[in-house]
């Protein structure tokens, strides 16, 4: 049995719901709830195998593990937050879990699109405020149907974008899709299109690339500018993929109509944030991949790369 840490499980497992059993089959697992850099430089003595989620691992902390050290386990889609050059340096594998939230992320930004055309947010904050002028008085807010509005999917060639695109084409959308690398769609509704022609066409945005340095700040002052002020961003990828200062002063001016954001930069927001009192923004707090369902497919894809890695043949490498 191979020596296993989870250094932060309770990320994942905050209710104690799930099951570990296919990875315990395997290793030897050890599990915190949290750790600090000391406490892991601590914990991961005499281990083979690391898993974390989302935590920051960077080249001075990857460069004391000892050489027990064999493989760190990403447990999510990005590894924005490992250093996986320094850990190729040290001979240390870095693999990740694609795909194990494709149906729960693509669920909550079709929820944020039925929500942000009929206003229902803004709605409930009238309610709250016993505002009861949509009762009383013609409808104050924006409701419209989809059908015929144009979705703006910036990454749609993954697994995410792709089934988010598939909902959407079913709710009688247009597609517009910015990709480094087209791929082909057998729809006629979906369209391959340069990054400028999607902001400006779109009626709704969705971000579905990875956090790298070419997309960091891919949505800025000068692209949010470009996107109609009827149209909506909205992002279940890496918050720093858009310049968050940009998009409060944007949403401040009314240069676009709102916004639904998942991620923000940094995570979580400092309580000050702007973004909090916008009445236009739907904020959450990183949850399209926390469905109960996707959190235990999680576990259990985890399961077959830790497999693969022991028996010689191992998958989802990223380094």
């Amino acid at each position: 049995m191979r020596n296993t840490v989870f250094i932060n499980s309770a990320k994942i497992d905050f209710d104690n719901k799930l099951s570990f059993l296919p990875i315990s089959k395997l290793a030897t697992v050890t599990k915190y709830d949290a750790s600090s850099n000391e406490e892991i430089l601590q914990r991961v003595k005499d281990q083979e195998i690391i898993i974390t989620k989302e935590l920051p691992l960077g080249r001075d902390l990857i460069s004391k593990f000892p050489p027990s050290v064999k493989l760190i386990c990403e447990a999510g889609t990005g590894y924005n937050n490992i250093d996986i050059v320094a850990a190729r340096e040290k001979n240390i594998a870095v693999c990740n879990v694609p795909s194990y939230s494709t149906e729960a992320v693509s669920q909550l930004v079709i929820t944020f699109i039925l929500n942000l055309s009929s206003s229902l947010i803004q709605q409930q904050i009238m309610l709250q405020q016993k505002n009861f002028d949509n009762f009383t008085k013609c409808l104050q807010l924006p409701h419209f149907e989809l059908q015929n509005k144009t979705l703006g999917v910036i990454g749609g060639t993954g697994a995410i974008g792709r089934n988010v695109i598939k909902i959407a084409l079913t709710l009688g959308m247009n597609i517009l899709v910015y990709n480094r690398t087209p791929k082909f769609f057998d729809d006629p509704n979906v369209k391959f299109v340069a990054f400028e022609q999607l902001l400006k066409q779109s009626d709704f945005i969705t971000i579905h690339c990875p956090l790298s340095t070419a997309t960091r700040h891919l949505i800025n002052k000068e692209g949010l500018k470009m996107m109609k002020t009827s149209a909506f961003i909205i992002n279940t990828a890496r918050g720093a993929i858009i310049k968050e200062t940009d998009l409060i002063e944007a949403l401040q001016k009314g240069e676009i109509a709102g916004a639904a954001l998942d991620v923000q930069d940094p995570e979580p927001p400092e309580l000050d944030n702007p973004l909090f009192e916008m009445s236009n923004v739907i904020l959450t707090p990183h949850i399209g991949w926390r469905r109960l369902e996707s959190r235990q497919r999680l576990i259990d894809l985890m399961a077959d790369n830790i497999q693969g890695f022991i028996e010689g043949n191992p998958i989802n490498i990223v380094n």
